[in-house]
């Protein structure tokens, strides 16, 4: 597959591709083997929109898969529209990198 597509839990669809996933994987091996995870990441994660720049979010998920020294997955989108033929537009939000982290359990 060259293209993996997703709704998150607010109906947006998000899409990564074959490129971005290799990237990923090639700077931070702690994601391979979790593409599914990555991908609920998206769907049901929650999300936090970066003050500096608008258009991007941060997807935050625990995925207990991961390598010990981390416990959450992070993954950045950028929401974007895109001028169609036709003269409408249409929503281009994807993927722009992932990464495994550690946040501690609040209480």
């Amino acid at each position: 597959m060259s293209k993996w597509t997703v709704h998150d839990r607010y109906g947006n669809e998000i899409y990564m591709t074959r490129e971005r996933w290799d990237y990923i994987l090639r700077y931070h091996d702690e994601l391979d083997g979790l593409l599914d995870d990555l991908l609920d990441t998206l769907r049901k994660g929650r999300r936090r929109q970066e003050p500096a720049n608008p258009s991007k979010y941060k997807y935050y998920r625990r995925c207990d898969a991961l390598p010990l020294e981390y416990n959450t997955i992070v993954v950045v989108v950028r929401f974007a529209t895109q001028l169609r033929p036709d003269g409408t537009f249409a929503s281009n939000n994807f993927v722009i990198t992932a990464w495994g982290t550690y946040i501690p359990r609040e209480g």
